[in-house]
């Protein structure tokens, strides 16, 4: 079966997450996906987290289904080599600070010139332009610019992080998805375009509806715990072995299902408890007596009755919870990709599911450099790549 982006080729110039992660997506459609890396040193995440040999765990996770292509861009060779490969590309990702590529050659104008059909995914902190373009930003930054982190933890507490980089992934998925959209205008107009994504945007997209809010009375939507913000009973509950389920039985349904495990229906007769409006409206009163509840019952006892009456609820699964757990490894969550030094290393795979095309890893997680003569020998002989390599160009 022929892959959803077969034929569609990738330069990848990004480092650390959002952009790899972007190019990773792509590559696991199916597009041939060009990492370009500085030799001898490559991307920055081959360096960071626990270790698998020369590269990181970091690395792992967002350069499967990829080409390493060493390319030293202050050596003008190295930027025609770059130009010669964007002439024949269909997509550019890069997340530099904006301004960097235009000074290094390779802004929009000079390579829509090149190749007017590419289509240039620019990831950065804050945008392409206006009075933050150029201020550096990382995941964390963007959480705690766009108000997430005064959204995230309890009412009392600090404002707090997510906890994994959850803008740097979204941000890298937005930008993949604008990549499909312009390429899809492509067909239509034969022109690329840029796509321009943000991790400030990003973040404030998952605001919920907490700038309307503002915007209609003023209202800062602050910090909440694991409540829901717009339904009661939503909440993490501890049971009486002392650990806890999330529960999420705020619908009339939900709730009647709810007492009738518990043997309350009589509390429907108290009006605080008698719609979900009202129970919203009485949220503390809600969440305290649900709590007790919990606390009269160990988790397992609780857990089957709540899935057996079709609540929504849920374990605080830990990772060794999740590997393990049937569903995940149903959908075959959990894949293994090559390292060609370190063997095969397990980590999460692509979310997207596609019928007729398969979703699949299919190359190696690239050591450094490790297609530089493969890719290059569309362009060079072997003495010429010889001699490119020897003057610190490859």
């Amino acid at each position: 079966m022929t892959r959803a982006l077969d034929g569609i080729m990738v330069l990848d110039l990004s480092r650390y997450v959002a952009g790899p992660y972007c190019a990773q997506m792509l590559g696991d459609f199916g597009a041939d996906v060009i990492k370009i890396e500085k030799p001898d040193v490559g991307d920055p995440m081959r360096g960071v987290g626990a270790a698998t040999g020369e590269d990181k765990l970091y690395m792992l996770m967002y350069n499967r289904n990829k080409r390493s292509l060493t390319l030293n861009l202050r050596d003008p060779r190295g930027r025609e080599i770059l130009a010669d490969l964007i002439k024949g590309a269909d997509v550019l990702v890069e997340n530099f600070r904006p301004g960097t590529m235009e000074a290094m050659g390779f802004g929009w104008d000079q390579v829509s010139t090149l190749n007017p059909r590419l289509v240039m995914a620019r990831i950065s902190g804050f945008g392409q332009d206006g009075p933050w373009a150029k201020r550096p930003a990382f995941d964390a930054i963007a959480q705690a610019e766009g108000g997430l982190m005064q959204l995230t933890g309890v009412e009392e507490g600090p404002p707090t992080m997510m906890g994994a980089v959850m803008i740097d992934y979204s941000t890298g998925t937005n930008a993949a998805l604008g990549v499909l959209a312009a390429l899809h205008a492509r067909e239509r107009t034969g022109k690329g375009q840029v796509v321009d994504v943000p991790l400030l945007d990003t973040a404030m997209s998952f605001l919920m509806t907490a700038v309307a809010d503002y915007h209609q009375d003023g209202t800062v939507m602050g910090r909440m715990g694991n409540r829901d913000r717009y339904s009661a009973p939503t909440n993490t509950y501890a049971t009486g072995d002392g650990k806890h389920l999330h529960l999420m039985s705020a619908g009339q349904k939900h709730f009647e299902a709810l007492i009738a495990i518990f043997g309350e229906q009589d509390i429907l007769a108290d009006p605080r408890f008698a719609t979900s409006a009202d129970r919203f409206a009485n949220s503390d009163l809600v969440d305290e007596t649900v709590a007790g509840w919990f606390l009269r019952h160990d988790e397992a006892w609780l857990y089957d009755r709540l899935v057996a009456s079709e609540i929504p609820c849920a374990r605080l699964a830990t990772v060794a919870d999740v590997v393990e757990n049937p569903q995940v490894k149903h959908r075959g969550q959990i894949i293994e990709v090559e390292h060609p030094h370190h063997g095969r290393v397990h980590l999460q795979g692509n979310p997207i599911r596609l019928a007729e095309t398969p979703v699949e890893t299919y190359r190696a997680v690239p050591t450094l450099g490790q297609h530089t003569d493969e890719i290059l020998r569309e362009i060079f002989d072997q003495e010429a790549i010889a001699a490119l390599r020897k003057d610190g160009v490859i």
